[in-house]
């Protein structure tokens, strides 16, 4: 409601109704969340697979580590709380997925409908990084006829899979069968092959590489220029967990303090908490190697001998306020991380030039009336904490230093200067995406933008330009919910207990049983079935007010609408009234000429009670189904160029 009356939205586009499927609409690959969790539910789980799998070359991993923009924006979140939904992928793809060993449901999941329509035997193509963006690119373009080659800076590819997540996280099998399976269709991967130092872009030029995909990523961490900041015992978080990760800990005391509050800064508490410093390499490696467990054994061992470590994190927000996902505080809370909030750092007190503590200043606020960044602190309010390491984990940053004046690609802001519709650089053969061309962001976003990415690489090459169509239908729907469902409360998986896992690498985070996976798919609301209504069968009988649960639906006279939309519809419906006519009656005069059925979508729970009660049928349930399609159009221009489109 605006001004006393009702902003309103009449459904007769597709996009509204695309809309309508929050969880799908929210996720940047569009994937069928809805789809795959409900064929869950239903006990159709090669299904589930396929739709899991369809626009995402890394589901399985996402079933593990996406920050699950689906979740945030669940219409079931309205009710209670939204639907487990990456944890549902994860369940169908432990079943199906590359981790399994067999790679051909992954390579034949693929919605080939998301690649452009013309396919050949095509020019070599050189990606640099084997990151999520740069292997989504490969795993596009291998398949529309391109000899793509991968290098990796890295022993081993998966960028910040690899070294950014924490093995406790992220099984590193997993990571390899993933990129295997990509692989697997035709990608060649050099790794210890690094921009700059082993080659450069001139001389990929030169050995006759077409184009050129730069996914290298932000590999940097950054502190904050405090005072003592370049003591002994003060990292950056992505130096930690790179070391981490590699089964090389950085030396750490016992007292640790990390500084931020994302994710990445539970990754690197949780990681501190963890006695890895006591495994030699080559033990961490092997067991990293096999992924999933640190024998139980030697942890505990290593607490015997190192005693309990103390671990802080440090930050600006209030614990509402914080970035990091709340299963991330809430299991950091049962590994006996502390937290303090409302805290910004001021000093790091040295002594004989090594670390020994942490001065903070109380935040006042950390945002302004503006919603903008602009912390407060209270003069003269400080604590300290003791510790003899400090660990930044407050954002990343890039290295660009392997780019050359003859290259033709130009930067800003510590990234790379990008067309941001086609991600092709300055330079016309060369295109980049990811978090070196729009700063750190989530992993689903990144491969969004290198489906993008190829797509243009593909029209530079091809001199061709293709779109991305939608494609919808609707359907009847035959629709019933299983007894339960809307007092079903949702349950997070299970997760190996708190005093065992802060002791071990074990991965954190278990699979749903089968029978559990089943109950949580059925919370599913199926916001692809909507509420239809045919307004030359309605009555105005208020039957469907009168038994919604949610109380959203609402009857109303035309003075609820603003004056311009409500003559609207009166003009449309053939009254011979002027605006300035309309505009002078009175409340009571506006309602006589008329009135509007409003729905509030926010709430809507799908129930169907309003159909079933409607008695002239004028209320229909139907399924909308929409997927989108890569299209050839007619292009004027032979190649896209930066600044096009």
């Amino acid at each position: 409601m605006q001004n006393g009356n009702w902003q309103l939205r009449v459904p007769d586009d597709s996009q509204y109704w695309v809309e309508m499927v929050k969880c799908q609409h929210a996720c940047p690959v569009h994937t069928d969340a809805c789809g795959y969790v409900t064929a869950i539910a239903e006990g159709r789980y090669d299904d589930a697979y396929r739709i899991a799998r369809a626009t995402n070359p890394f589901a399985s991993i996402c079933g593990r580590v996406c920050g699950a923009p689906c979740e945030a924006n669940c219409r079931r979140g309205t009710l209670d709380e939204p639907v487990a939904i990456r944890a549902l992928k994860r369940f169908v793809t432990d079943k199906f997925g590359p981790e399994t060993g067999d790679y051909t449901q992954y390579r034949e999941g693929c919605d080939t409908r998301m690649l452009p329509p013309n396919r050949g035997d095509y020019e070599r193509i050189a990606v640099v990084g084997a990151g999520v963006s740069g292997l989504t690119v490969a795993h596009d373009l291998v398949q529309l006829g391109y000899k793509v080659t991968v290098f990796e800076a890295d022993e081993e590819p998966g960028g910040m899979l690899t070294v950014g997540v924490p093995v406790f996280r992220l099984p590193r099998e997993l990571v390899r069968h993933e990129i295997n399976a990509i692989l697997s269709m035709g990608v060649e991967l050099k790794c210890n092959m690094r921009l700059g130092r082993d080659f450069t872009i001139a001389s990929l030029r030169a050995e006759g590489y077409k184009s050129i995909f730069l996914g290298v990523g932000l590999p940097n961490g950054r502190k904050l220029s405090l005072p003592g900041g370049d003591a002994d015992g003060v990292y950056d978080g992505m130096e930690y967990l790179r070391a981490f990760n590699l089964g090389r800990p950085l030396p750490v005391g016992r007292r640790v303090v990390v500084i931020g509050g994302g994710n990445v800064a539970y990754d690197v508490a949780r990681s501190a908490v963890r006695p890895v410093e006591l495994l030699n390499k080559d033990e961490a490696r092997e067991q990293m190697g096999h992924g999933e467990k640190v024998a139980y054994d030697v942890a505990r061992t290593a607490l015997r001998l190192g005693g309990d470590k103390e671990v802080h994190v440090v930050c600006l927000e209030s614990i509402e306020e914080m970035p990091a996902d709340d299963i991330e505080i809430h299991e950091g809370e049962e590994e006996g991380i502390k937290l303090h909030n409302r805290r910004g750092p001021r000093e790091i007190l040295v002594q004989d030039g090594k670390a020994v503590g942490l001065r903070m200043n109380k935040c006042l606020s950390v945002f302004n009336a503006e919603g903008r960044f602009d912390p407060v602190f209270a003069e003269g309010e400080t604590e300290d904490v003791n510790a003899d390491t400090i660990i930044f984990a407050i954002g990343q940053s890039s290295d660009l230093s392997f780019l050359k004046p003859e290259d033709g690609v130009e930067t800003e802001r510590g990234l790379i200067k990008v067309n941001r519709e086609t991600y092709q650089t300055t330079a016309p053969d060369v295109f980049a995406c990811g978090d070196i061309a729009h700063g750190a962001r989530l992993f689903i976003d990144a491969i969004a933008s290198a489906h993008t990415a190829a797509r243009s690489m593909h029209d530079f090459l091809r001199g061709t330009r293709t779109d991305v169509a939608l494609r919808k239908r609707w359907l009847p729907a035959a629709y019933t919910m299983e007894d339960g469902w809307y007092d079903r409360a949702r349950q997070n998986p299970p997760a190996v207990e708190s005093e065992r896992r802060a002791a071990s690498l074990e991965i954190v985070e278990l699979s749903f049983p089968e029978a559990e996976a089943r109950r949580q798919g059925a919370r599913c609301l199926r916001c692809n079935i909507n509420t239809v209504f045919d307004t030359t069968h309605c009555i105005a009988c208020n039957g469907c007010v009168d038994v919604c649960p949610e109380h959203l639906i609402k009857l109303v006279g035309l003075s609820h609408l603003p004056d311009d939309e409500a003559w609207q519809r009166l003009f449309e419906a053939g009254a011979e009234i002027t605006t300035a006519e309309y505009k002078a009656l009175s409340v009571a005069e506006k309602d006589e000429l008329g009135g509007i059925m409003l729905k509030d979508e926010s709430t809507c729970v799908r129930c169907a009670m309003c159909a079933s009660r409607c008695p002239t049928h004028a209320i229909l349930m139907k399924r909308f189904e929409h997927y989108h399609e890569c299209v050839s159009v007619p292009s004027r221009n032979p190649k896209i160029q930066y600044g096009d489109r």
